[in-house]
């Protein structure tokens, strides 16, 4: 009989401490973490000195509205899914697709933003790439950054192009400026965002992307209270105007 009461204790207790889920531990800490690659204009960037950006000003949103501190955690893209699976962070944030073998292995967020793969290339060379055919013939090199969907996307379709492979993002529109690479794989707001920065880049794809996704947010597996936390946060934002304020400011 003692054994039985022990059993039940033990079920009682593992239950009440898997219904303490990551929002209630947030709560708690009165801080959530963020994690980030700070390296892919303009949803996220470190400068130096502070992460701005997009999705960065969401995330403090998000931790002004649940009365929490908002902590930043480095990351990368390579290593994303496996930071978040050993609780480096609480939520993964920072331009990042809404893909099958993420949903696999972690919860994603309702779809912020449509876009679609397309090259940034330097200014001279705006008017001959203009498709996927243009892009991928013998002689052009073409730049993406490792663990990325850019890098999928290369690995997957150019065939005739020499790939080059980068580890941090922010390397490879300055790898076209140089003249080291031809084209950078890129979505649409990124590319958008270093055509205007830079008069000597271009983007010329932006209107007829070669494919369409979304960007979401990524949560811990199995953490359906954060998920629905988020998503509901996410709806008030975009009820209020608060995605298109942010969407003009910071994505341009």
């Amino acid at each position: 009989m003692k054994k039985v009461l022990l059993v039940i204790m033990i079920m009682v207790l593992s239950a009440v401490s898997y219904a303490e889920g990551r929002v209630e531990k947030i709560l708690e800490n009165k801080k959530i973490r963020v994690g980030t690659t700070g390296d892919y204009k303009p949803f996220t960037y470190y400068n130096g000195k502070e992460y701005e950006g997009y999705d960065i000003e969401v995330a403090k949103y998000i931790a002004s509205e649940i009365g929490v501190e908002v902590e930043f955690v480095s990351t990368t893209w390579k290593n994303l899914i496996t930071d978040l699976e050993k609780n480096k962070f609480d939520i993964a944030m920072g331009g990042i697709t809404r893909r099958t073998n993420r949903k696999l292995k972690a919860e994603i967020s309702r779809p912020y933003l449509v876009f679609g793969k397309c090259p940034i290339v330097r200014k001279a060379d705006e008017k001959k790439y203009k498709s996927l055919e243009d892009i991928d013939k013998p002689g052009v090199k073409v730049g993406v950054n490792i663990g990325g969907t850019n890098e999928k996307f290369a690995e997957k379709n150019i065939k005739s192009a020499k790939i080059i492979k980068y580890e941090k993002n922010l390397d490879v529109p300055m790898a076209v400026l140089k003249g080291e690479v031809d084209v950078m794989i890129s979505e649409t707001p990124e590319a958008i965002h270093y055509a205007n920065e830079y008069k000597e880049l271009a983007s010329p794809m932006t209107e007829n992307p070669m494919t369409k996704s979304q960007l979401g947010y990524l949560i811990p597996k199995g953490e359906y209270d954060m998920l629905n936390l988020i998503n509901f946060i996410l709806d008030e934002m975009e009820l209020k105007g608060i995605m298109d304020e942010l969407k003009a400011k910071e994505i341009r």
